[in-house]
């Protein structure tokens, strides 16, 4: 089954991502989408406005990934290096797409506006590319090798990617399920990664909780294979039941509760 699960990584890109200007939306959408397209989210990087930078995450990231998406630097203005940047990195020219000049042009003139210089960078892109329709704001994104460029702003790369995700094989998808265990991550961790070991083909992920009282912790089961995914939850429901036991021995012998890990 592990052949034909499809791996993808993200690539935000924007000074104003790493000065906390602004606050990405883009990358939960994505996981969200994904996810629900069987399609794994394996890696999430996020660079400046730096050609260097931009071509160095997309050489290392679309050879390793069967997807690559990337978010930000198409826009109209001098630092939307995007396309120039993944140009570089498939080593073709980065000029302005008839098409895109065509579709730009007209729906600025259907709104009376001058269709500027600055405006005209928005319909660059790298020679050979293939569109990704933007609905939203006419402005396409595009899809070269298995690296696919959308917009920044989050309404249209929402666009962008419900364009995009129909045309990708949908994989297995992830099923999961989550077990409320009654104690904290230093009571169960021992027995928890002896679990883990005996079920290698599902995930187990472990996320502390506190109610301003006492930790306990929500552990959730993940596999694209049922019967993994209950014989997994099985177990951490055995594991979750030995502790109680053992502790309530403590208990009894002690006479008094026994001291939390």
């Amino acid at each position: 089954m592990t052949d034909d699960i499809k791996t993808a990584a993200m690539l935000a890109i924007g000074d104003e991502l790493l000065s906390g200007r602004t606050k990405d939306k883009n990358i939960g959408h994505l996981a969200d989408v994904l996810t629900l397209a069987g399609i794994d989210l394996k890696e999430v990087r996020i660079v400046g406005d730096e050609e260097d930078a931009i071509v160095e995450a997309l050489d290392a990231l679309r050879v390793r990934y069967d997807y690559v998406f990337t978010s930000g630097g198409i826009g109209p203005t001098h630092d939307d290096i995007t396309a120039d940047a993944v140009a570089r990195a498939f080593g073709v020219a980065c000029t302005h797409d008839a098409e895109a000049m065509r579709l730009l042009g007209e729906m600025y003139a259907r709104r009376n506006m001058e269709f500027s210089e600055a405006r005209q960078r928005m319909a660059r892109m790298p020679e050979g590319s293939r569109h990704i329709p933007n609905p939203v704001s006419t402005a396409p994104g595009f899809i070269i090798g298995n690296v696919y460029v959308m917009a920044g702003v989050p309404q249209v790369f929402q666009a962008m990617v419900d364009k995009v995700i129909s045309t990708l094989p949908a994989g297995a998808r992830v099923l999961s399920q989550a077990v409320l265990c009654p104690y904290g991550e230093g009571d169960i961790g021992t027995a928890l990664a002896a679990v883990q070991k005996a079920h290698p083909s599902a995930s187990i992920g472990s996320y502390p909780k506190f109610d301003g009282e006492r930790f306990s912790t929500e552990l959730v089961v993940r596999s694209r294979d049922k019967a993994l995914l209950e014989a997994a939850t099985a177990a951490i429901t055995a594991m979750i039941e030995e502790i109680t036991e053992k502790k309530q021995s403590v208990h009894d012998e002690r006479g008094h509760p026994a001291e939390p890990v």
